[in-house]
C-alpha cells in the first residue's frame, strides 16, 4: 500500500440477462455461465475479499463501486450482501461513496429503497438512448421510457447522486435522437451524465453486422459533432465536464472513478476485475466458475500481474490526467514533452492555466492523439 493514497474497492458482477450487440465486457448470459450462479459467485467474492484483507492488511475504503455486467440482476438482497461483504473486510470511511450500476429493467422503487437503506449512495443507470431505433441497433432490452423512470425512482428513494450512461454515434442515430436522450436524462433530475462515443469492438454482434453491410459504420466527424451537442446541452443545464466523457453538477463527480484517474489505489474483486495497489497491477481469472472455485480454496484468483515502473507511471498519469478538467502540471513533463505541449497550445488543442495544461474544446475531441503527440517515444 502507498500511504496517504485514496483506496477503493471495485466489485465485478459478471451476469447479464442478454448480451448487447456492442458489448465486449467480461459478462455471461445464463447460457454462457457454465453452471455458475449468483450465489456461487457471491461465495467466491466473500472468499476473495477475505484473502485480500489478509494480503494488504486492514484498509479503510473511501469508495466502493459495484459494476458489471448487471449488478441489479442480483436483486436488492444479494446486492446488499455484496456491500456487507466489502465492509466486513474493508471498513467504509465516514461519508464513503458507494455506487452500483443498474439496468433500468431490473429495478423498481422497492429495489432502490432497499439498497439505499443498505448503504448505497449513488446509482449509475445504463440508459444509452431513448430512441427505440437506436436501442434496437444496440440490442438493448429496456423500453425507451424505463431509464428516465428508474432515475426518478432512485431520486425518490433518497439517492442524491444518480448518473445515466449515454452512447452517441450509433448507426442510424440522428441529432434529434441524441438531444431527446440528453433532455430525458435532465428531465429525470440526474446530476451526472457519462456519454461515450460508440466503439465497435472486434468479435461483437454489431461488428459483424457492420462487416456484412447491414448497418453503416461509425463516422469520426459525426462522433465529434455529437460530442459537441452533448457538451452544449449539458452545460446549458448546469452540468460541466470534469473528465472528457463525464459531466456533473458541483459535488456530483464520481469519486471512485476519480481515484482511477488520479493515481489512487483499489482492489478489484470478481471475475476479470483489475486491481492496483502500490506498484502492482493484477487481473483476475475471467470465468465466474473458475473464479469462484479458486477463491473458495482460499487463494487469490489472480490470472496475471505486472509492476509499473517510473516510465509506465508517467505515461499513465499523462493519459488519464490530461483527460481531466484540471489537467496536468506543465512541470511534470520532460523538456522535450514541454516543447511539444507548447506546440499543442499554439495549435489550440491545449491551454496553459496557472501552470497546468488543460484541453480546449477542440482538444477534447482529439484527447488521445494530443497525449500521444506529447509523450516521449
Amino acid at each position: 500500500m502507498t500511504p496517504g493514497t485514496p483506496f477503493g474497492v471495485y466489485v465485478h458482477v459478471p451476469f447479464c440477462s442478454s448480451r448487447c450487440g456492442y458489448c465486449d465486457f467480461n459478462t455471461y448470459t445464463p447460457g454462457e455461465a457454465g453452471g455458475s450462479d449468483p450465489d456461487g459467485w457471491l461465495a467466491g467474492l466473500r472468499a476473495e475479499l477475505a484473502a485480500a484483507a489478509r494480503a494488504i492488511g486492514p484498509v479503510t475504503a473511501q469508495t466502493v463501486f459495484v459494476g458489471g455486467g448487471t449488478p441489479s440482476l442480483l436483486g436488492a438482497k444479494r446486492l446488499s450482501g455484496v456491500l456487507e461483504a466489502v465492509a466486513d473486510h474493508f471498513p467504509l470511511a465516514r461519508g464513503a461513496e458507494v455506487t452500483t450500476e443498474a439496468n433500468p429493467e431490473s429495478t423498481s422503487p422497492a429495489f432502490f429503497a432497499e439498497i439505499r437503506e443498505a448503504g448505497f449512495t449513488r446509482v449509475s443507470l445504463g440508459m444509452q438512448s431513448v430512441s427505440p431505433a437506436v436501442l434496437a441497433v444496440l440490442d438493448r432490452v429496456h423500453s425507451p421510457g424505463r431509464a428516465p423512470a428508474a432515475a426518478r425512482e432512485a431520486r425518490a428513494a433518497g439517492f442524491a447522486h444518480v448518473n445515466v450512461d449515454l452512447i452517441y454515434g450509433t448507426p442510424g442515430e440522428s441529432d434529434a435522437d441524441l438531444i431527446a436522450s440528453v433532455d430525458a436524462a435532465l428531465d429525470a433530475g440526474v446530476d451526472h451524465v457519462s456519454a461515450y462515443a460508440l466503439t465497435v469492438e472486434d468479435g461483437t454482434a454489431l461488428a459483424r453486422r457492420i462487416r456484412r453491410g447491414e448497418v453503416p459504420g461509425t463516422d469520426e466527424d459525426i462522433l465529434a459533432h455529437r460530442y459537441e451537442l452533448v457538451d452544449e446541452r449539458l452545460r446549458e443545464a448546469g452540468l460541466y465536464w470534469y473528465e472528457v466523457s463525464n459531466w456533473g453538477r458541483d459535488g456530483a463527480e464520481c469519486r471512485h472513478n476519480m481515484g482511477y484517474w488520479t493515481g489512487g489505489q483499489w482492489w478489484g474483486a470478481g471475475p476479470g476485475a483489475h486491481g492496483s495497489v502500490g506498484e502492482h497491477r493484477w487481473w483476475n481469472v475471467k470465468h465466474p466458475g473458475s473464479y469462484a472455485e479458486t477463491a473458495c480454496r482460499g487463494e487469490l484468483p489472480v490470472a496475471g500481474w505486472e509492476r509499473l515502473g517510473p516510465r509506465e507511471h508517467h505515461v499513465e498519469t499523462m493519459m488519464l490526467g490530461l483527460r481531466l478538467r484540471r489537467g496536468i502540471p506543465l512541470g511534470s513533463l520532460s523538456a522535450a514533452e514541454r516543447c511539444r505541449a507548447e506546440a499543442a497550445v499554439s495549435d489550440g488543442l491545449l491551454r496553459l492555466i496557472d501552470g497546468r495544461l488543460v484541453l480546449t474544446g477542440r482538444g477534447r475531441l482529439l484527447a488521445d492523439a494530443v497525449v500521444r503527440d506529447i509523450l516521449d517515444d
